[in-house]
C-alpha cells in the first residue's frame, strides 16, 4: 500500500526545497561574482589590463584631442548628472529616506537590511581602495576625485544601494511584471552610473567592473542573510 503524505506536508516540502534552491543559487551567484573580482584584481595588479583599460578610455575621447570627450557639450554635462546618482551624498539621502519609511511602516527588519547593506558596502569599498591603492587614469577630466581608483566606489555603492532597494520594491509587489520592472530599473541605474565614470575618465573600465562584481555580491549576500533570518523566525 502506497503512503501519500498530507497535502499540507507536500506544500511545506515544496516551500523548503524552493527556499533551499533559492539560497543555493544566490550563494553561487555571489561566489561567482567574488571570484570574478579576485581574478580581475589579480590581472590589474600584474598590469595585464592596461591595454584594455587605455583603449576603452580613449574610445570616449576625440582622436585629435584626447582632452575632449566625444559628443556634444550637453552629453558631458549629462554624464556628470548621471555620475552624481552614485555619489555618497545622493545614495546616503536615498538610503536614509528608505530606512525612515521602513521604520515608520514597522518594517524594522528591512530597515536593518538596508542599513547593513549600505554601511557595510561603504566600509568594504574604503578597505578595498586602501588595500589596492590604484592611481586614477592619467587622462584629463573635470571631475574632482579624493580616493584611489580600484574598485570604483560609485559603481560598487550604486550596485549595493539600487539592487537592495530594487529587491525590496520587487518583494512588495505580487505582480511578476512589476517585480521585473523594479529589478531591471535597479540594474539599469547601476550600469549607467558605472558607465558615466568611464566616460568622464575618472575610472578605468576594470575599476567599474570590479565595483559591479563586489557590490552585487555584497547586496546578494545581505539579502540571503536577511532571507534566512526571516525564514527561521517564521518557522
Amino acid at each position: 500500500m502506497e503512503f501519500n503524505p498530507p497535502s499540507s506536508s507536500n506544500g511545506l516540502l515544496r516551500a523548503f526545497r524552493s527556499d533551499s534552491m533559492w539560497l543555493i543559487a544566490s550563494l553561487l551567484v555571489a561566489g561567482g561574482l567574488v571570484l570574478g573580482f579576485s581574478l580581475l584584481a589579480e590581472e590589474v595588479i600584474e598590469g595585464d589590463t592596461s591595454g584594455f583599460d587605455r583603449a576603452v578610455l580613449m574610445a570616449f575621447r576625440s582622436a585629435d584631442d584626447p582632452t575632449n570627450l566625444i559628443g556634444p557639450p550637453w552629453l558631458e554635462e549629462m554624464g556628470r548628472d548621471v555620475t552624481a546618482l552614485g555619489s555618497v551624498a545622493f545614495l546616503g539621502f536615498v538610503s536614509l529616506a528608505a530606512i525612515g519609511y521602513l521604520l515608520i511602516t514597522q518594517k524594522r527588519r528591512y530597515a536593518w537590511l538596508v542599513t547593513a547593506a549600505v554601511a557595510g558596502g561603504e566600509a568594504l569599498s574604503t578597505v578595498l581602495k586602501v588595500a589596492f591603492d590604484r592611481q586614477r587614469p592619467d587622462v584629463f577630466h573635470t571631475t574632482r576625485v579624493f580616493t584611489a581608483s580600484f574598485p570604483s566606489g560609485h559603481a560598487m555603492l550604486s550596485a549595493v544601494t539600487f539592487l537592495t532597494l530594487g529587491a525590496l520594491l520587487a518583494k512588495a509587489s505580487p505582480d511578476r511584471r512589476v517585480k521585473g520592472y523594479f529589478v531591471a530599473l535597479a540594474v539599469f541605474l547601476t550600469i549607467m552610473v558605472g558607465t558615466s565614470r568611464i566616460y568622464l575618465g575618472v575610472h578605468y573600465p576594470t575599476d567599474v567592473l570590479a565595483g559591479w562584481c563586489v557590490g552585487s555580491a555584497w547586496a546578494i549576500l545581505c539579502w540571503s542573510a536577511a532571507h534566512c533570518i526571516e525564514q527561521r523566525r517564521g518557522s
